[in-house]
């Protein structure tokens, strides 16, 4: 291999490998992209959408529990790693993303009109999540976590419209509950648990400085409190936190 590695100092081994990488991102300059260079590795547990290349990467590290369960229902899996993808899917069509063309080029290719609709409907969103405050006196940065706050919301969504076309195609699913949850309240609550984390306080904060991410919890509460279908499948009262006014509700996608 030309990369060693050995039982040595692991500083040593450390050293090689980014020495290594380096040398590898350096032979390619002055060559044609390569259309299969992944930007993370198999066993890595995340997933990600490259503008560039208008392409959604899920590496094999996160096709398992919580995200993806072999032998659950479909539900379970639209609530997990279907949202992921719809997360994914939308990052194409964020504040960011919508700014490169389908060759991946950086390119304003939206009429006047979609693009003042879009910045309307996002404004809404940064408005939400800064109104959020995981700690006292500290707030959610709405203008920072904008682009993962529409790919969130708008990846639940599209996940939860796959599984009702699911659902369509097989009617005796839609009425099977599991433990006493219907399809609806099993998606969700996959949902809510890929995002189970413990966060000390002192990380907390330097997160909402720093992290374009919101906090896990209110990557939870913020997309499902907008979502009429959510409030439904688990009849939630109307003026309860977990379901936001009519006129209050954000609706990008």
């Amino acid at each position: 291999s030309l990369l060693p590695i050995d039982r040595g100092p692991f500083v040593l081994n450390a050293m090689r490998a980014a020495q290594f990488e380096t040398t590898r991102e350096l032979n390619k300059i002055g060559k044609p992209v390569d259309p299969t260079d992944w930007g993370m590795t198999p066993p890595t547990v995340n997933a990600y959408y490259n503008p560039n290349m208008n392409e959604i990467v899920f590496p094999a590290g996160i096709l398992q529990p919580p995200f993806f369960y072999a032998n659950a229902d479909d539900a379970v899996n639209y609530g997990g790693i279907g949202a992921v993808i719809g997360h994914e899917m939308t990052h194409g069509f964020d504040d960011q993303g919508r700014q490169f063309d389908a060759a991946g080029n950086l390119r304003d290719w939206w009429s006047p009109q979609s693009a003042a609709e879009f910045k309307k409907r996002s404004g809404a969103i940064v408005q939400q999540y800064s109104e959020y405050e995981p700690l006292p006196g500290l707030h959610v940065n709405g203008e920072l976590t904008q682009g993962e706050n529409i790919a969130d919301l708008g990846g639940i969504k599209l996940a939860y419209a796959a599984l009702q076309k699911a659902l369509d195609k097989n009617p005796g699913a839609r009425a099977q509950k599991i433990d006493g949850l219907t399809p609806e309240q099993r998606f969700f609550l996959s949902f809510a648990a890929i995002w189970k984390s413990k966060q000390r306080d002192e990380d907390l904060k330097l997160r909402l400085n720093t992290d374009p991410h919101s906090p896990a919890r209110y990557r939870v509460d913020g997309p499902l409190s907008n979502l009429p279908e959510f409030q439904k499948a688990f009849g939630i009262p109307d003026g309860s936190p977990m379901a936001r006014a009519a006129d209050k509700r954000v609706n990008i996608w």
